[in-house]
């Protein structure tokens, strides 16, 4: 086992531009890796690009970034056909699996017909650490919001469900997000959740949020709720600037207001 339970890192964030290679990973990835615990030796990361149709230059991009960063990664496909033979004993031999962006629909529905949604579910629950951005960070919800269907926002309520609620990505970024996702959210379609902000993740240590981080300053996480009415209550939570120590993690005890925030997330109404 790597991570100390089943552990989620989802995202707004992964690849960033390199200064000797064009990609590198950046400090939302490096953190998936540290959850991990990995020591004595280079840690193994499979990317998955189910989502953005398994192109195989962001591939070569990836396994750039990967060697600069002193990883063992690999790739798993399912275009044309999946290219490892026991797809199972390779997963559970991973430390982190990090999924990247594209189109939540299709990854989801192509999961399923492989089967990769339960072989998935066992590495999770074996340690490894599962993490992602935009589709790979909706996808390990009960749901979301995607621009899987066409230019315009959308809900999806038939996410994998290993964390509870709904995320939405892309929220400081894309102006149709905010919208679409609080229609969703207030009509029911949704559940309550989350939303972030580029460069913002959360961790889940089982189904428990316990910690929330930022690439940088200025950025934030949102709790998500419908109200009686029908209406939508947004409220900030300030996150976790990566590289400071972590008594400057947001207060997660059961007493403090952010702490409070995600229970009532949590809580079904």
């Amino acid at each position: 086992m790597t991570a100390v339970q089943p552990t989620i890192l989802a995202t707004c964030g992964g690849l960033t531009g390199g200064a000797w290679t064009d990609s590198a990973y950046g400090p939302l990835l490096h953190h998936a890796i540290e959850l991990a615990r990995v020591e004595g030796r280079a840690p193994r990361v499979t990317h998955i690009n189910t989502a953005g149709g398994d192109q195989r230059h962001i591939e070569g991009a990836e396994l750039e970034a990967a060697r600069a960063a002193g990883v063992d990664a690999t790739h798993l496909r399912l275009f044309p056909h999946p290219n490892l033979e026991d797809m199972r004993a390779h997963l559970l031999a991973q430390d982190v699996v990090w999924v990247s962006g594209g189109s939540l629909a299709n990854l989801l529905a192509l999961w399923r017909l492989h089967g990769l949604d339960h072989l998935l579910a066992e590495a999770w629950r074996s340690g490894v650490v599962l993490a992602g951005g935009s589709a790979g960070a909706v996808c390990w919800h009960e749901g979301g919001t995607t621009a899987s269907f066409g230019p315009g926002i959308a809900p999806l309520a038939d996410g994998l469900g290993l964390v509870p609620g709904s995320l939405a990505v892309h929220y400081d970024s894309d102006p149709n997000r905010r919208p679409a996702h609080q229609s969703a959210v207030g009509a029911g379609v949704l559940p309550d959740g989350y939303a972030l902000d580029e460069g913002v993740g959360l961790v889940y240590r089982g189904t428990d949020v316990v910690d929330v981080i930022a690439e940088r300053p200025g950025v934030s996480a949102w709790r998500v709720r419908r109200t009686a009415d029908g209406g939508v209550e947004e409220t900030r939570i300030v996150p976790r600037v990566l590289g400071t120590p972590t008594a400057d993690a947001p207060d997660l005890s059961p007493t403090s207001t952010a702490r409070n925030q995600i229970e009532e997330a949590r809580t079904p109404r």
